[in-house]
């Protein structure tokens, strides 16, 4: 059931997009800031509670859901999963991006380019070359695969039921909200931090694994090992260093954003990016999913012959 579960919904979505702007993520926006404002006392007590009240009724409804139905017909259990999937990953959103920004470029309406990207990233994009359009595309495409395929799909395989790609998708929302823009030790976003960090701790070393295997295996190894530390976010430079080594492209460097020039770590060992680039990495990724697909069949018939 897990495995059709996965390709169910990975089908649905390729056939409609949901989008990441939803109204289901929209409600539970809303709730999070009502917590928020209700509980939000400035100490990790406080964190915790919220976090344990937004996770927890929406966890347990889904498991009821899916127990329930499931003593019905196996075939209602498939169905809650589905949909819950459906929700909680897809390829879409980042994949749609990624065409929209590689046909731009392709016939020279780099301005256009510019417009999708700053709208896909929510960075400045004016000032960007047709090499950085490209470098900053695969980045975020990396980043988003890892949040809406690979880390979720591995909390689903792991935990019973859905309950396992509910929990990774809220916790990242939570993260989003509460965790990064609280960097005290006591303060209330903490635990949204920590939670997040630890549920992403096996599978962005796992993503990054199945990138080396599915492209330049050395480099993505080299890169991961000496490069990764340099990023400011250790797990996003894993994810990027290793892509980068697979795909045998440089990403990373300084960017010209805002009137100014950031300064960032070089990743990889190969050829500057540019719009080819693009494809390359949309395969890539592709090829890594398929991979854990295919564990997912060898580890199903195992325990069905087991």
């Amino acid at each position: 059931m897990t495995l059709l579960s996965l390709i169910f919904a990975l089908g649905l979505e390729q056939l409609r997009p949901l989008g990441n702007r939803n109204r289901v993520w929209l409600l539970f926006t809303r709730y999070a800031n009502h917590l928020e404002r209700n509980l939000n006392a400035g100490s990790r007590r406080h964190g915790v509670i919220a976090w344990l009240t937004a996770i927890l009724p929406p966890l347990l409804l889904s498991l009821a859901l899916y127990y329930g139905l499931r003593a019905i017909s196996p075939v209602l259990g498939l169905m809650v999963n589905v949909l819950l999937l459906y929700l909680t990953m897809g390829f879409r959103h980042f994949s749609s991006a990624f065409s929209e920004i590689s046909l731009d470029l392709a016939e020279g309406r780099d301005q256009d380019a510019r417009e999708a990207l700053s709208k896909w990233t929510g960075q400045g994009t004016s000032e960007l070359s047709v090499n950085e359009i490209a470098r900053l595309s695969i980045e975020q495409g990396v980043t988003d695969s890892y949040r809406f395929v690979f880390g979720t799909m591995f909390w689903f395989v792991v935990l019973p039921g859905p309950s396992g790609a509910l929990l990774y998708r809220l916790s990242q929302l939570l993260y989003q909200k509460w965790g990064n823009r609280d960097t005290s030790e006591e303060g209330f976003g903490v635990c949204a931090d920590r939670v997040a960090r630890w549920l992403d701790w096996l599978p962005v070393r796992l993503t990054a694994a199945s990138f080396a295997v599915m492209g330049d295996f050395e480099d993505a190894v080299y890169c991961w090992r000496s490069q990764a530390r340099a990023w400011g976010d250790y797990a996003n430079g894993i994810l990027l260093a290793s892509a980068a080594g697979a795909l045998g492209v440089r990403l990373g460097d300084p960017l010209r954003q805002d009137y100014t020039v950031k300064f960032r770590p070089e990743l990889g060992l190969g050829d500057e990016a540019d719009p080819n680039y693009l494809r390359s990495g949309v395969g890539l990724i592709w090829r890594s999913a398929l991979l854990w697909l295919f564990v997912v069949l060898l580890v199903s018939v195992a325990n069905l012959l087991g």
